[in-house]
Parts: structure tokens; C-alpha cells; sequence
């Protein structure tokens, strides 16, 4: 069954097993009577695997890096299974289509097209011609987020989200980063690993993942948002939520937890996210969360930073 084909309806199979990996724990800041946010840590320290490829005009280059879609640069969505596979990683379908307008909630937020449901006061969007947003393959595709020996390089990354003044929502965003500011964008591997892009003195191709635990507290406003370019994928509880396919510029989606009705009250649940940055020019990287992560132990990388 197609992407488009499951729009008006809504995601269920709930009780399917959490995929396994790298675990982050997680809660959101669930104020009570009297009970303040003073609690909450100022940061959070997360780590994930980013993974460097060579573009596809370079000696033993990945075809997806640098490659252009057919029907032109864009946001893509559709390109990706519902649930992730048994590794714990998004499966390639190739049923995708390019967005032309961007489907939205009753509050305005930009959504998942799989996430629409005009119950809740959601605002349609539409397609435009189907296409895979310039990957390749299925097997391309597997070697994204898997270290495959002459294909990438991987190492682990830390990021630190910081908790805005007064609230519990927690940020990650490059242009204020001061890791990244000199950088002008996400740009974490820079001389690194590979080494920069041809003719560049920046990296602009590598992917990048994070596994979180967290435990949902229905009705306390637990979102997650990115902002950002290339290709990004959030799944909770193993299904998709977040879909910003393709080679483009910055694209916002939203999930509110409380849409997601498999998931119980007080119960932990597993969230993944999977980005790629394959494009010159520009890389932008933004979390806004109302969760509490916390770091978990990293699995074994291919290669370590000197």
C-alpha cells in the first residue's frame, strides 16, 4: 500500500516491539500545582553517530550524495515504511512524491502527510509528481545509517539542547550553538573523517542519527520539532512521524505527542530520528522538544575522532 493511500487514515499497530539500538531516556517536564521547573537542567548533552560519505562524482563516491531529484529540488515525503525494520531503521519504498503544499494541524504547525486527520481540524495538503527525492535505491538507501567499510566513516557526536529561559522546552539550534556559529551551519565533521567536499572547506555529506527512550505524560503538550535540510525522519515507538524527504532548503515539521493515539499514559516509548545532509551550501540543524533527554551508552563506531 502506497503512502498516499493511508493519509485519511491513521496510524495504529499499537504494541508492536520497540526497535532496538541506542537508547537516550527521556521525560517531558510535567509541571504539578506548586511544583516549579526549577528542576530541570540547564542542558542536555546528547550523543548520536554521524557517518561521512564522499559525494557521487568522487573516487568511490555514495550515488544519493550530491545526486538531484528528477522532478528538481524540494521536500519529498512518502519515501520511507511507515515502521521502522527490524534493526531499527527506516526501509526505502520509493512510493514518495514531491510536496507542493505543505499539510498543517488545527494549530497551523506543518505535519507528516501520514499524521493528517481532519477529526482534528488539520489542513490538507497535496502532492506533485511522484518521485524518490534522489535516492538511488533500496540498497543505497540501507547504507545511510548502517557503517559500511569504504562506503562511510562513522564517529559519535554530541549535541546540547538548551532549556529556554522560564519554560521547559529545550533547543538545539546551529546558528546560536557556539560549537557551529563559526561554521555558518551544521557542520560537525569538518576536516574530518573523509575530509571536506571537493573543492570545499566545509563537509556536506554525512548522516546522522539519535535513539531516545522517553515516557509520555498525556495531555502535558510533549512535542517534537525540526527545523532543517536534508532529508530527516522521526519514528515513535518504531512508526513514522516526522517526514522531510529530499534535497532542500529548511523545512519545519511538527509531531504533538497527544495525536498519537497507541500510546498509554505513564508508558515509555522509543524515539528515533535519522537526518542527512546531502547538498552544497547549506546545512541546517534545529531541535525544539518539551522531553528531557538523557544519554544512554553509544554502540561501537567504525572510526573515533583523533
Amino acid at each position: 500500500m502506497k503512502r498516499k493511500d493511508l493519509i485519511n487514515g491513521s496510524l495504529t499497530a499499537a504494541g508492536l516491539a520497540t526497535a532496538a539500538g541506542l537508547v537516550l531516556w527521556a521525560s517531558s517536564a510535567k509541571a504539578t500545582d506548586g511544583d516549579g521547573l526549577d528542576h530541570l537542567p540547564e542542558t542536555l548533552k546528547l550523543t548520536g553517530i554521524v557517518r561521512d560519505f564522499r559525494e557521487r562524482s568522487a573516487a568511490n563516491g555514495h550515488p544519493d550524495f550530491e545526486k538531484r531529484p528528477s522532478s528538481g529540488f524540494g521536500h519529498y515525503a512518502g519515501n520511507v515504511a511507515l515502521q521502522l525494520d527490524a534493526d531499527g531503521k527506516p526501509v526505502f519504498t520509493g512510493s514518495g512524491a514531491k510536496v507542493s503544499t505543505e499539510w498543517r494541524d488545527s494549530s497551523g504547525r506543518k505535519i507528516a502527510p501520514a499524521m493528517y486527520n481532519p477529526q482534528l481540524g488539520d489542513q490538507p495538503g497535496a502532492w506533485g509528481a511522484s518521485d524518490p527525492g534522489a535516492i538511488t535505491s533500496g540498497d543505497s538507501f540501507r547504507q545511510w545509517f548502517r557503517d559500511v567499510p569504504g562506503v562511510n566513516m562513522s564517529a559519535p557526536l554530541e549535541i546540547t539542547l538548551v532549556r529556554q529561559d522560564g519554560s521547559n522546552v529545550y533547543t538545539f539550534d546551529d546558528k546560536d550553538d557556539p560549537n557551529f556559529q563559526a561554521t555558518g551551519g551544521f557542520f560537525p565533521i569538518n576536516g574530518q573523517l573523509f575530509g571536506n567536499s571537493n573543492g570545499d572547506n566545509k563537509n556536506f555529506h554525512f548522516t546522522f542519527e539519535l535513539s531516545t527512550q522517553f515516557q509520555y505524560q498525556a495531555g502535558s503538550g510533549q512535542v517534537f520539532t525540526f527545523t532543517g535540510d536534508d532529508d530527516v525522519w522521526v519514528f515513535i515507538d518504531g512508526k513514522n512521524v516526522i517526514d522531510i524527504g529530499g534535497v532542500h532548503s529548511a523545512v519545519q515539521q511538527t509531531i504533538d505527542l497527544d495525536r498519537l493515539d497507541w500510546l498509554e499514559d505513564g508508558q515509555k516509548y522509543s524515539l528515533k530520528f535519522f537526518f542527512a545532509e546531502r547538498h552544497r551550501t547549506q546545512s541546517n540543524f534545529r531541535i525544539d522538544t518539551t522531553l528531557t533527554l538523557q544519554n544512554a551508552e553509544l554502540p561501537r563506531v567504525m572510526a573515533m575522532y583523533d
